[in-house]
């Protein structure tokens, strides 16, 4: 319960207090945050929030392609409200974003990162993943607005096979992201 109530303050909160900057002169700020809401295999649903670093010496290495640091925080639930497992995970990865299409001047981009995480319980939805540090590879689309972007994400958490058993962990994430 707790889970979804905060989920529900914290994107009103987005609606409230940010608009789309679609169309609008600004500056990017180097700076931003993402907030991805992240359903899982089985019941199991998190919440991902991000710190986004658009380090502008990155932005000329590859043509067409956005690169970005970024750090976060999770916490997975799974189960009943009244009989559930939480996890909490901390990720760092480089992210590499790839001008693919733009529709309407909207545009839209494939995304993949491959960084490292710490998972506080190893033994989570039924699953023992072995180690409390995991690979955290993502595949993404996303639309970009301008200082927001929308996307969507397959992320899955595993040790690369360093140690058995690995079953690894997937996802599929909704999240909104915006430069300050």
């Amino acid at each position: 319960m707790l889970f979804k109530t905060l989920t529900v303050l914290i994107l009103l909160s987005i609606s409230m207090f940010s608009r789309l900057s679609y169309g609008a002169p600004y500056t990017l700020s180097p700076h931003g945050y993402a907030i991805d809401y992240i359903q899982g295999e089985g019941d199991v649903k998190g919440l991902k929030l991000a710190y986004q670093y658009h380090a502008p010496a990155l932005q000329s290495l590859i043509e067409n392609t956005h690169i970005y640091l970024e750090s976060s925080i999770n916490i997975w639930e799974y189960g009943a409200d009244n009989s559930h497992q939480t996890n909490v995970v901390l990720a760092m990865s480089p992210v590499f974003q790839h001008l693919i299409s733009s529709v309407r001047g909207i545009p839209l981009y494939f995304e993949a990162g491959i960084g490292i995480s710490l998972v506080n319980d190893t033994h989570f939805a039924g699953k023992n993943v072995s180690t409390h540090y995991q690979f955290e590879d993502r595949l993404g689309f996303i639309a970009d607005f301008g200082k927001t972007k929308a996307a969507v994400r397959y992320l899955h958490y595993s040790n690369a096979g360093f140690k058995r058993p690995n079953p690894g962990l997937d996802f599929i994430s909704l999240s909104f992201s915006r430069r300050f």
